[in-house]
């Protein structure tokens, strides 16, 4: 709401024209008190709310802030407010009062149907990578020989957790190998350091489903990247902490001590929800598959046997149905009774579960928006991104983290909670801020699942089985404490989501750019490297990490030293253009769209107000 003073100051001028903004007609500071005509009150109550949502007012207000230049972006209290009919409940009648009551209920329904069909999409989504790419994974866990390279177990973890979709598939099969003594426990804590960022892939993929808009699209690739950037400025620190100290090894051996005769139950809430409607379309049994790849063609195990390896590997990943005289019959979902090879199923599920994915979140955000609008809007943003009253104001993140535990340990799934809440930070509703208390509380539920499922199995590879959850746990625990009580390194891995954030706003391919190179490229550059020769994969790693320093150094020196450099290093403008920006990219992408009549990214954006600030 724009307030008197501000609209009668003569210096302040209109965005578009440049000139004194017309004043508003002159609304009256007189609050009617209760004990005054009741149609008083309701038409006071309609007028404020009429200036808030007024186009003019709105225009005077963004004008107001742009020219002070201190809109921030990424602060959701600042969103203009949609211009709506507004009446108060007092003032309607009988019928319009079922009628708004039958409008909420009605989308909170469907936007409630939207979730569940959501869920069901991500599973279809995960049983499509594991089809695809399941063979390949246990293929690649076979490989031990080459898992005591810290680096390339990391990327293993990675590349294995993207193709399963599932990082507690790629934590049994680690849990599988140590039991058949195929892997020891060092490299199996690199290979669950990999996993847990491979399982942030999920929800980027989910914050693409807002591209469509730039301002929504910045705020919830920020919101889905931000674990991204946890997970690795954790493995940053830990994974040579680990290498060479062994901190996590060594405190787990000590946790997990006398815990080998425990016992416990793993109850999967979520899939008492949604089992019913996913298996009527798919069943898999990657888990066991993958473990008797793994244990009959891996080189350290004492069981390799190709003819058992060749018959496992022909095995398919859906689960197979026998009668009682042995024979495989069909199972009763739809994809059984098709016939079709694991990868023909799997490219199928995959073009399905993406368009289910793509419908549900667009129904609903678009839900969401009639809903979350006006005073339920503003309301609703100030509870969730307030911070708890003084003293405990300090207590606001942990009880937010907390929430993410217990959401998490629920829904028994990190990549759900996270998915869900990707769609919320990009209307607004959530801030960047508060994301990321929610993502390092998913961090630590996701380990929880992982435990009841440790306690939960046979007593034989019980010990090492909570060892590896402890593991994770610790992981996870050592990472928040480090970048998360002090509140300047709290700000790095927020500071780099928005730095992608803005990049993907301003050039909306990145996105998919990005996905690809650090999910897929980057993890089989590093493990075909690490398998031609040692030599070659510590070279290419040398030459990364002095680039790495060197960028980062130059870039310091510049923003607090620049006096002090060299006027030809004072800027980046020394290199050529395709290396110091990604404009000669975008000029390539936008020429090739702009040839296909049917892509838009080759189209004529549109003015972002966020970026640009109104200047031209």
């Amino acid at each position: 709401m724009v307030d008197e003073d501000t609209i009668q100051n003569p210096s302040f001028r209109d965005l578009e024209s440049g000139q004194p903004a017309e004043q508003p007609p002159a609304v009256s500071s007189e609050v009617k008190r209760p004990s005054a005509d009741a149609d008083a009150v309701v038409t006071t109550r309609r007028q404020s709310y009429v200036r808030m949502g007024d186009p003019e007012n709105r225009k005077l207000s963004l004008g107001r802030r742009r020219s002070s230049g201190k809109e921030d972006v990424w602060d959701v209290t600042m969103d203009i407010e949609e211009e709506v009919e507004y009446v108060p409940w007092a003032e309607k009648t009988q019928v319009q009062r079922v009628g708004s009551v039958l409008w909420v209920v009605g989308r909170i329904l469907f936007a409630l149907l939207c979730v569940y069909l959501f869920i069901n999409s991500l599973t279809f989504l995960s049983a499509a990578f594991q089809l695809l790419g399941g063979k390949s994974a246990g293929a690649a866990f076979s490989q031990g020989s080459i898992m005591s390279n810290p680096i390339v177990g990391l990327m293993l973890g990675v590349l294995v957790t993207v193709l399963v979709q599932s990082s507690s598939t790629s934590t049994s099969i680690i849990v599988a190998m140590i039991a058949a003594g195929i892997l020891q426990l060092t490299p199996a804590i690199n290979i669950i350091m990999g996993a847990n960022i491979g399982t942030t892939v999920t929800n980027t993929i989910v914050s693409m489903g807002q591209s469509i808009d730039r301002k929504q699209f910045r705020r919830s690739f920020a919101g889905a990247t931000v674990h991204d950037c946890f997970n690795w400025l954790c493995v940053a620190v830990f994974l040579p902490l680990e290498a060479i100290f062994h901190p996590i090894r060594r405190l787990s051996e000590e946790i997990v001590k006398g815990v080998g005769q425990s016992s416990g139950e793993n109850q999967d809430f979520i899939k008492v929800i949604t089992k019913p409607f996913t298996d009527k379309i798919i069943r898999m049994n990657i888990k066991k598959v993958l473990a008797e790849v793994t244990k009959y063609c891996s080189d350290e195990s004492e069981h390799k046997d190709p003819d058992d390896c060749q018959k496992w590997r022909d095995t398919t990943l859906m689960k197979q149905c026998k009668n009682e005289q042995g024979e495989i019959v069909k199972c009763g979902f739809l994809f059984s009774e098709t016939g079709l090879s694991d990868t023909w199923t799997g490219l199928i599920l995959m073009v399905l579960s993406l368009l289910m994915l793509c419908l549900c979140l667009a129904g609903l955000v678009k839900t969401l928006q009639s809903i979350l609008l006006g005073p339920v809007a503003g309301a609703l943003k100030k509870h969730i991104n307030s911070d708890l009253p003084y003293p405990f104001k300090w207590l606001t993140g942990y009880v937010f983290m907390a929430i993410g535990v217990v959401f998490t340990f629920l829904l028994q799934s990190s990549s759900v909670f996270t998915s869900t809440l990707t769609p919320l930070v990009g209307l607004g509703v959530i801030s960047i801020d508060r994301m990321y208390p929610l993502t390092l509380g998913s961090n630590i539920g996701t380990t929880t699942t992982a435990m009841l499922a440790a306690l939960a199995s046979s007593s034989d590879a019980r010990t090492t089985t909570i060892q590896i959850a402890v593991c994770h746990l610790l992981f996870n625990i050592f990472g928040i404490i480090l970048f998360y009580p002090i509140p300047f390194m709290r700000k790095i891995p927020i500071a780099g989501a928005k730095m992608l954030g803005n990049t993907t706003a301003k050039y909306r391919w990145f996105a998919a750019v990005y996905l690809l190179i650090v999910f897929l490229f980057l993890p089989t550059l590093l493990l075909g490297l690490s398998l031609l020769s040692s030599v070659v994969f510590y070279i290419f790693l040398g030459l990364v990490l002095l680039i790495f320093l060197s960028v980062v150094s130059l870039n310091l020196l510049q923003k607090y030293q620049k006096h002090r450099l060299p006027l030809k290093f004072q800027t980046w403008n020394f290199l050529p253009e395709f290396l110091r920006s990604l404009k000669p990219y975008d000029r390539l992408i936008t020429s090739c769209c702009a040839r296909c009549t049917c892509c838009k990214c080759g189209a004529k954006p549109v003015e972002d107000v966020s970026v640009s600030y109104g200047h031209k």
